[in-house]
């Protein structure tokens, strides 16, 4: 990228962000965008509810990030658009474990319906000036996944990379239909996520996202779930009865997928309309599925790599950390993530009151890991086992807004926010924030000005 296309490229994209997320996050992202190759930026699968009912939007989308020098490589499936097809030709839909069975008369329907849908996306997109290249065959070799159970219907088992690179090479988004081709060349129907995931496997892109209709994987009562760290919440999620069918296919392929990527991937499932804010900012937006790390529990300081700890807390705050703080500091609780990338540190205070108080002294999270859902992880694991939390931060912090969202209640102060959640009794809240002004500061002058002095 020329230093002209690359200065426009970030005017750009400060724009139409800057209400979405901070300038801080949006540099960070461009130059992890600006050190990648064509083919590993990003891996988009599109659904074919999207191609259905979101087309403007996900052309916008598209056609945006090929406006700031991204190349997105797309794979559609055209789920809904089969089944009407289907049914129109009299051919009953039966599905095995969430998958089609494709009979030689529905292959027939499934191969007309993935043409049309992929000239349909590559047309929108040239509509709105974008370059896109129609990829119907020659990319996933595939062998019969089970012929006596699921038909006509394929397994990928190589990728050809050639068409993909010549379309990149042009500047030009690959629009690709999953559809795979046996050795003796007989056409194979592929689930597009199966696809999507082997296409994954061959690049190792930096993103990888799924758009679907809903905008994210969505709770019982039909909320959309933020974040899932696999790691530890794939079990008690698998386990919930509201998990149905095609949900639970969806997790156990991107689990499958993570567990071959390295540990900081991740999947983001969202909306067409809301691409551009899942990638160029820290909050992103729909469902952020991570493989994730271990999260520890330690009771003692003892029982913590305490330089590491130093590095994460100081990295993360760009303070320096009193140098006394872990003789001075009586550690409760603390959980830390495994590469020690996010960290919750908890004391126990006296509010003279007939239990001590629990007080979050430290929420500190990496920079490269905002955005992953690491911090949120390591929150959520706290939070399940600690009933009643206060704790303060200053005026302008920007996870202020994730503190609003956990807490029952905030008090401002001069130099502070006050925060707390499972507590209802307006004497000891009083007691909390009084505590809370009067604690003394344990991070002291900002890293750069003390480097400078």
């Amino acid at each position: 990228m020329s230093p002209v296309h690359d200065l426009q490229t970030r005017q750009t994209i400060v724009r139409l962000l800057s209400s979405m997320g901070s300038a801080k996050e949006i540099s960070q992202y461009l130059k992890r965008f600006s050190q990648l190759d064509a083919a590993r930026f990003a891996v988009v699968k599109v659904g074919g509810a999207v191609l259905r009912d979101d087309l403007a939007a996900l052309t916008s989308s598209l056609a945006f990030l090929q406006d700031v020098g991204l190349t997105p490589i797309v794979v559609h499936g055209a789920g809904p658009q089969l089944d009407a097809e289907l049914a129109a030709a009299g051919i009953e839909k039966r599905t095995v474990d969430g998958l089609r069975v494709t009979s030689p008369q529905a292959l027939a329907v499934v191969r007309r319906v993935f043409h049309r849908q992929n000239l349909t996306l590559v047309e929108a997109l040239q509509a709105q000036d974008a370059r896109a290249t129609s990829i119907v065959s020659g990319v996933f070799e595939a062998d019969y996944m089970d012929r006596d159970t699921f038909g006509l219907v394929g397994n990928v088992r190589g990728v050809q990379l050639a068409p993909i690179q010549a379309s990149l090479q042009a500047g030009s988004i690959p629009v690709i239909a999953s559809l795979g081709e046996t050795a003796g060349g007989q056409i194979l129907n592929v689930n597009a996520d199966y696809a999507a995931n082997a296409l994954v496997r061959e690049l190792r892109p930096y993103k990888i996202v799924f758009l679907t209709g809903t905008g994210g994987l969505l709770d019982g009562e039909g909320r959309i779930i933020d974040s899932i760290n696999l790691t530890t919440e794939y079990a008690q999620l698998m386990a919930q009865p509201w998990i149905d069918g095609g949900m639970r296919l969806k997790l156990e392929q991107v689990k499958q997928l993570l567990d071959g990527l390295p540990p900081a991937s991740s999947v983001s499932i969202t909306r067409p309309a809301q691409l551009a804010k899942e990638l160029f900012t820290h909050k992103g937006s729909g469902t952020l599925v991570r493989r994730g790390e271990r999260v520890l529990e330690a009771a003692s300081w003892e029982q913590l790599d305490l330089p590491r700890l130093r590095a994460l807390i100081e990295s993360a705050f760009g303070r320096r950390l009193a140098a006394d703080y872990f003789q001075r500091t009586a550690l409760y609780r603390a959980w830390v993530s495994e590469n020690y990338r996010a960290a919750v540190i908890l004391t126990q205070e006296d509010l003279g009151l007939a239990e001590p108080g629990v007080y979050l002294d430290k929420f500190a999270v990496l920079d490269e890991a905002q955005g992953e859902g690491l911090g949120r992880a390591v929150w959520q694991v706290m939070r399940a086992q600690v009933p009643r939390l206060f704790w303060r931060s200053r005026l302008g912090n920007p996870v202020n807004a994730f503190y609003f969202a956990e807490c029952d209640g905030c008090i401002k102060q001069p130099r502070w926010k006050v925060f707390w959640y499972g507590f209802d009794d307006p004497a000891t809240i009083a007691r909390c924030v009084e505590h809370c002004r009067t604690r003394p500061a344990t991070l002291e002058e900002p890293v750069q000005q003390q480097e400078r002095t």
